[in-house]
């Protein structure tokens, strides 16, 4: 698991391989993350958008952008947490994510991003 906070905003992300399967004649590789939001501030925040890179061991780069997460723009109080599970495909076996959350501090509706540590993903066959 990686954590990091941001502006009091604690990010942890916990990863597993799902496994694999051949689509139009290539291997994919399947992911699945799960992520904590943990308001850690003084004020309530609203996470408004999501930007993810996303990188597989073949130097293939996707960027995924988007509002919310899974269809939610959540609203934290102080001391409350958001949990969501979400996937991505890459094709091989090794890759990592990083990103950032658009939130906006609900106080002083000052606008800010809290960054999502780069976390690893690899394939459990494929590990020493």
């Amino acid at each position: 698991m990686v954590q990091q906070v941001t502006r009091g905003i604690k990010i942890s992300v916990d990863t597993t391989f799902e496994g694999s399967f051949y689509k139009n004649y290539k291997i994919h590789y399947a992911f699945g993350y799960t992520v904590t939001i943990e308001n850690q501030s003084k004020d309530s925040v609203q996470l408004n958008a999501r930007h993810w890179e996303i990188y597989d061991a073949l130097n293939n780069i996707e960027t995924v952008s988007g509002e919310g997460v899974i269809g939610r723009k959540p609203v934290l109080k102080p001391g409350e947490s958001h949990t969501y599970s979400s996937g991505c495909l890459l094709t091989s076996p090794f890759g990592a994510m990083e990103g950032h959350y658009d939130m906006i501090n609900l106080t002083t509706t000052k606008s800010f991003k809290v960054i999502i540590p780069t976390f690893k993903l690899s394939a459990t066959f494929a590990i020493n």
